[in-house]
C-alpha cells in the first residue's frame, strides 16, 4: 500500500472520529456548568478601565456647547 492510500484511508476513518470527538470535547468544555462567570469576565474585560460610557461623555459635551450658545 502506498503512502497516499494509507493516509487517505486513515483520514477517512480515524481522523474523522478524532476530529469529531475533539469538537464535541471543546463544545462541552465551553458550555460546562460553572463557566458562565469566566465567560462573563472575559466579555467585560474591555470595559474595566472606562470611567463612563462614550455616549454619556458625548451627550455632556453637546449639552455644554448648547448651553453656551
Amino acid at each position: 500500500m502506498d503512502t497516499y492510500s494509507f493516509l487517505r484511508q486513515f483520514a477517512d476513518s480515524w481522523m474523522l472520529l478524532a476530529m469529531t470527538l475533539g469538537f464535541v470535547g471543546i463544545v462541552l468544555y465551553a458550555f460546562r456548568p460553572g463557566s458562565k462567570p469566566l465567560h462573563d469576565d472575559a466579555a467585560a474585560v474591555i470595559f474595566r478601565n472606562d470611567k463612563r460610557p462614550v455616549g454619556e461623555a458625548a451627550d455632556d459635551q453637546a449639552s455644554r456647547n448648547f448651553k453656551e450658545a
